[in-house]
């Protein structure tokens, strides 16, 4: 096995197929209103990550019963995780959160998963979601943007926190009975190898359960996209990208779940993304440098609990 594939976990866990719901609800991020920062992250698009979503303006029943009855048809697939996608889906009164998880509880409905920043969750938050996941039986997950461990690169794409929130974000979520998912975008300008191997490293010491990893796209009308056209930044091959991912799976702890290995945006949205190819053509090019070259995930995992001494023990 060359990583641990989220579908089949999903399939092990729940002894049938389920699928993640897509929810957009009407909230913003403290990278945008002057909380933390201005206009967002350099990459982020007026729509964020909200591309394959239903519009806002469907309360969350509504999207839920929706996306449930086009993908329960065409998947043959009765168990669903809700999944709040877009923007930072805890920036928001705590009320209004509330409300928000109350109702996404449905019966076909075995798990809420919540994306948010490092930066935006509290223990308040964390609290009641356990409350929810005692009294309704609901598996609870909680996705943090990371995109990289590098916080120079985090500073120069005006990501608004840096490493440090991170770990204590997840330090605070590990209390909890929780699935953490850590999103990362292993192609940005500023990063090298170094950063992909520390990134990695970093992600299987915290003891993550799941991860996503991006491909960065170019969205149009952002900081990044006037970076992009007047040569302020140089996004690299298809080739980088392949090395990149293989070398990421090679030094992960082999228990995290790879949830994906290429992000996809609509071709009308951007003005780069990935490389003028399909997602699954890079996703089997990745598989197949890895196969070619004897990787699989975590086989260069040796460097947790006190690697400079096991050869005494």
């Amino acid at each position: 096995m060359l990583y641990r594939n989220y579908s089949e976990y999903l399939q092990k866990k729940y002894k049938e197929r389920v699928y993640k719901i897509p929810l957009n609800i009407p909230v913003s991020c403290p990278n945008r209103d002057g909380e933390v920062g201005f206009e967002g992250c350099t990459f982020c698009g007026d729509v964020g990550a909200g591309f394959e979503s239903l519009s806002n303006e469907l309360s969350v029943e509504d999207q839920l019963e929706k996306n449930i009855e086009y993908i329960g048809k065409k998947y043959n697939s009765k168990k669903f995780i809700a999944y709040f996608q877009n923007y930072t889906n805890t920036y928001m009164p705590f009320e209004a959160f509330e409300n928000m998880i109350i109702k996404s509880l449905r019966d076909d409905v075995v798990g809420i998963s919540v994306s948010t920043r490092p930066d935006a969750i509290n223990d308040r938050h964390l609290e009641y979601l356990s409350r929810i996941q005692e009294t309704y039986q609901k598996d609870i997950s909680v996705e943090l943007g990371l995109q990289t461990v590098n916080y120079r690169t985090l500073k120069k794409i005006n990501r608004g926190h840096s490493l440090a929130e991170f770990i204590d974000a997840v330090n605070r979520i590990r209390k909890y009975d929780f699935e953490i998912v850590a999103h990362v975008i292993l192609d940005l300008p500023y990063d090298d190898m170094d950063d992909v191997i520390e990134t990695a490293k970093i992600i299987s010491a915290l003891g993550i359960n799941s991860v996503k990893i991006h491909s960065l796209y170019i969205v149009k009308d952002t900081e990044m996209a006037r970076q992009y056209t007047s040569g302020e930044i140089v996004i690299g091959t298809v080739e980088d990208y392949i090395k990149r991912t293989a070398l990421f799976l090679s030094y992960l702890d082999k228990d995290i779940i790879i949830q994906r290995l290429v992000g996809r945006a609509p071709e009308e949205e951007t003005l780069f993304c990935n490389y003028a190819m399909s997602w699954w053509k890079i996703k089997e090019e990745i598989e197949k440098y890895m196969t070619e070259n004897g990787l699989y995930q975590g086989i260069y995992c040796d460097y947790l609990n006190g690697k400079a001494v096991k050869k005494f023990l």
